[in-house]
């Protein structure tokens, strides 16, 4: 059954920490900053832009991933998700949280006779060469997720993994070994889909990339391996629900856009760290360092003045990164927010044994414990050293890394990102700094439509 997230931001709060914030702001200052956030949340809501909030009630998604998933999943030992960014982060926060790290070295037994699956989201020739020398090619499915069907390096993995397939499988078999995920109505994948009898999913027209991992670019993928949907989905209603309030006290969402928003444009501290303690967690920071860069670092314009903002997310891994940044975040700058994600239950756990050479030596203290309860210990005590030095954190504390709890984590996080994007005064659903390299790149690669560009030749000055 699933259980409901927790964030305790008592650490963020002047009577934890030195230069936190007062009760005073958050309930009068930050308060009525939200509810104009809310309202205008609400608004946008309203006319359809926030697509991602409908997601958790999209029945006939769940209906038309699980009916394509029944007629492949066992067709199929390997699943391929071709895809970059949005399209591709959170397919694998959703693998690595629900179905581990190392869910392709199972065996098939241990796997359910399900896929191992792949998400492949950097046009690296060896990465995608020593791939396709390990997956057999009648027995391989690739999913292709772009929405505009134009992604540069999605479609050339796609041209690539196309003309690999037609060595070995039949022409008219190759069809059967895709799957696209793209616009509901046009765009050249669904062009190709349409003319070639390829199977597609639709990604909504009002949901962009970094906001889909609950349509079908992360649920089909996960699906194929067992994923259950509805616990997922219902995670993230219950969240979603939870959010709907202007009430900050009682919006977590809120509460955590407000406080982020405050901690950097009031005290200087841009550079908001995600750390979870558990490896199943990794890829969950990443996705939110997309998500939270890609939506609030904006340039706007204030009086006739272009000005830039938007914090700066870092992801983070615990206990590892306490032996990479720990360092930093104790003793270096102070223009750091830390939050972290402890698991209660983790799945498993490991008693670490006593050992006759140690029984009363330096690492006598180990035994009797379990490797859980040190990651979990090794948690608190960063945040509470974290805290004696005046350095403000946060914790999200998850009952257990279930599809359930994620769902919750993922919409909260999703929520928050739009919320702090009306505070800053930034529209979170736009990208336009990414569109300039995109444009340069199709000059340079020839595509019909832009022109090559110059670049200044390089100075020999400044060339070793």
């Amino acid at each position: 059954m699933m259980e409901r997230i927790r964030f305790d931001f008592g650490n963020l709060m002047r009577s934890s920490v030195d230069g936190g914030v007062t009760e005073f702001v958050l309930h009068e200052t930050l308060s009525e900053e939200f509810r104009r956030a809310h309202a205008r949340f609400t608004e946008r809501r309203e006319i359809g832009d926030l697509g991602f909030l409908d997601l958790p009630y999209a029945s006939e998604t769940v209906e038309s991933v699980t009916q394509v998933n029944d007629g492949l999943v066992q067709r199929f030992e390997d699943v391929v998700v071709l895809g970059i960014g949005g399209s591709a982060l959170g397919a694998m926060a959703l693998k690595e949280a629900l179905l581990g790290p190392l869910w392709n070295l199972k065996t098939d037994e241990e796997r359910d006779q399900l896929p191992r699956l792949h998400i492949v989201d950097n046009p690296d020739p060896h990465t995608f060469q020593t791939l396709l020398s390990r997956l057999t090619p009648d027995r391989t499915l690739f999913n292709v997720v772009s929405k505009s069907g134009e992604t540069a390096e999605t479609m050339s993995q796609y041209l690539v993994a196309r003309t690999w397939l037609e060595r070995s499988v039949d022409e008219s078999e190759i069809p059967g070994h895709f799957i696209f995920t793209t616009d509901p109505l046009g765009g050249v994948l669904r062009q190709i889909g349409d003319a070639e009898g390829v199977p597609m999913l639709p990604v909504p027209e009002n949901v962009g990339g970094r906001f889909s991992v609950l349509s079908p670019v992360g649920l089909f993928p996960a699906a194929m391996c067992g994923v259950k949907l509805e616990e997922l989905l219902g995670g993230a209603a219950d969240m979603e629900k939870r959010c709907r309030t202007d009430n900050l006290a009682e919006n977590p969402a809120g509460v955590l856009a407000a406080l982020l928003y405050y901690s950097d444009v009031e005290s200087g501290r841009s550079v908001h760290v995600l750390m979870p303690y558990a490896d199943r967690l990794r890829s969950l920071a990443r996705w939110f360092q997309q998500l939270w860069a890609e939506s609030l670092g904006k340039s706007v314009l204030l009086s006739g003045d272009k000005r830039s903002t938007g914090p700066t997310p870092l992801a983070a891994l615990g206990s590892t990164d306490q032996h990479s940044l720990l360092q930093l975040l104790m003793e270096g700058p102070h223009d750091k927010v830390v939050l972290f994600i402890d698991v209660d239950d983790l799945g498993v756990d490991v008693d670490i044994p006593e050992y006759d050479e140690v029984e009363t030596g330096p690492l006598s203290y180990l035994a009797g414990h379990t490797m859980g309860q040190l990651l979990r210990v090794e948690r608190a005590a960063t945040a509470e050293a974290l805290r004696r030095e005046g350095r403000p954190n946060a914790t999200f504390h998850m009952p257990r890394v279930g599809a359930g709890e994620l769902g919750q984590l993922l919409m909260l996080l999703q929520i928050a990102t739009v919320y702090a994007g009306e505070m800053y005064g930034v529209d979170p659903l736009d990208q336009p700094g990414v569109e300039l390299s995109k444009q340069l790149t199709y000059g340079i690669m020839g595509r019909e439509g832009y022109d090559a560009p110059t670049f200044p030749e390089p100075d020999p000055r400044w060339t070793l």
